[in-house]
């Protein structure tokens, strides 16, 4: 494996050796630190040898509730990621906030008087535009941008691939659907979003599924399709080191004067990388009125990332019931969680020690 390195002024360099990284932290030329996306690097306190690079890139292969991320180089597999995307979260909480909004709006309008007469508000804008991005969509995609966004901090990345989803298929069957109308698919809108954000990097090239497939297979890597939502590397991260690996090796059609045919072009070697699981925190956001008011007009207090203590839900703590994060809190307890989120128990606030702030991330 391969450990990333930074210089003085945090500019990324060409990775190095785990053993040359560990010569460099004991003869104090060099400081350890880990990423928000769960890799570890070091940063050079003196100056480097040299600042040439090669050719490293992001494969990113975007789904509806699970993505998977690559990073290559021509030699070594660098970094691979699993992404557990907040879609169905984020849909559940807008069709509550929804109905939480009616419910207010039906509350405040007094019957018994003419319809003329009502407190009904007039429209301050128009929410029926063309091209609106999903704020289910919007997540998936923020969250794949911000793992880029860290792994740009530490890679000198010179190309981003994307795999692009076109249109007229149907996502579930994979085949060609007849275009009629003048109807937007969402998941191109946000395609369209996600590949302008990514060029703000650096260069983005848009790779289509079936070269995805193609290479996945000359790689001799294969892929779980019975359960995609194992977070495990077969399953969604193989394509993003699939995608990213396409800029190594390529399939090109040949003529000579006695023979047609193709044959692939390049080099690219796989190797063992680090395999992370990151998704958001799914703590609940302040809710400032609930659903069913309570006795008296008061409604208690819900959600929210602050706790009672000097903590926040999400921060990285130590406790005697090991390493995990704060879920929640009483008026003298912490609520501790893994990575699955799920408890490992509620500790007295005292005996819980903070290590690091919470960053929006959870990596596993």
């Amino acid at each position: 494996m391969r450990v990333p390195v930074v210089d003085k002024n945090h500019q990324p360099l060409m990775p190095t050796t785990e053993a040359r990284a560990r010569k460099w932290i004991e003869k104090g030329k060099a400081k350890k630190f880990w990423s928000d996306c769960g890799q570890f690097y070091v940063q050079l306190l003196v100056e480097p040898s040299g600042y040439n690079t090669q050719n490293i890139v992001i494969g990113i292969d975007p789904g509806k509730k699970f993505s998977g991320i690559g990073v290559q180089s021509a030699k070594f597999t660098l970094y691979t990621a699993h992404l557990i995307l907040p879609f169905s979260t984020v849909r559940d909480r807008m069709d509550a906030r929804r109905l939480m909004r009616r419910g207010r709006r039906g509350r405040r309008i007094n019957r018994k008087v003419s319809f003329s007469k009502r407190a009904h508000r007039q429209k301050r804008f128009d929410n029926r535009r063309q091209g609106k991005l999903a704020p289910s969509i919007r997540a998936n995609r923020q969250l794949e941008l911000r793992i880029v966004c860290e792994l740009c901090k530490i890679y000198p990345i010179s190309e981003i691939r994307y795999e692009y989803v076109r249109a007229d298929v149907d996502l579930t069957s994979g085949r060609k659907k007849a275009r009629s109308g003048k109807g937007f698919s969402a998941v191109m809108v946000g395609q369209v979003w996600m590949l302008k954000q990514l060029a703000q990097f650096v260069p983005v090239v848009k790779v289509e599924g079936y070269q995805t497939a193609s290479t996945r297979k000359y790689l001799g890597l294969t892929k779980n399709k019975s359960d995609k939502s194992q977070s495990e590397f077969n399953t969604h991260a193989v394509d993003g080191v699939a995608i990213a690996a396409s800029h190594f090796v390529e399939y090109r059609q040949y003529h000579t004067t006695k023979v047609d045919g193709g044959d692939w072009f390049g080099n690219v070697v796989i190797t063992s990388a680090p395999f992370k699981v990151v998704r958001r925190p799914p703590y609940s956001r302040r809710q400032l009125h609930l659903m069913v008011p309570a006795k008296g007009g008061l409604r208690r207090k819900y959600g929210g990332s602050t706790t009672r203590h000097s903590l926040r839900k999400g921060d990285l703590v130590e406790s005697p019931k090991g390493i995990g994060y704060v879920s929640g809190d009483t008026e003298k307890q912490v609520s501790v969680s893994n990575t699955s989120w799920k408890r490992l128990g509620q500790i007295a606030s005292s005996k819980v020690r903070l290590i690091r702030r919470s960053n929006g991330l959870i990596v596993a």
